[in-house]
């Protein structure tokens, strides 16, 4: 099958809370991550686009971060989102993500 992501991922192992306006807050697992978006392991589905914020403390953050989202695709085990408009602070955190740190 080919691999249709254009930005590279790394794997992370963070407790994320999704939000969004139709959805209850829920947690989920970060499993992956890139500058374009990450998979998240959940038994929760949300439908294909739903907007949510992913919210949390990522590898190297101080603080937490809130991330828009839309999700894009769903499996059994999670699913997975493409990032939206990402600040400045945001943006660096996960371009120091994919260099190792």
């Amino acid at each position: 099958m080919e691999d249709k992501r254009l930005h590279q991922r790394v794997p992370i192992d963070v407790t994320m809370v999704c939000e969004g306006p139709a959805v209850k807050p829920f947690e989920a697992h970060g499993k992956d991550i890139s500058v374009g978006g990450m998979f998240l392991q959940s038994s929760e589905q949300p439908p294909f686009g739903t907007e949510l914020s992913i919210v949390g403390r990522l590898p190297g953050a101080k603080k937490d971060v809130r991330l828009p989202a839309v999700v894009r695709w769903a499996k059994p085990d999670g699913f997975g989102v493409q990032f939206g408009l990402l600040g400045a602070f945001e943006t660096h955190l996960l371009s120091e993500l994919m260099k190792g740190g």
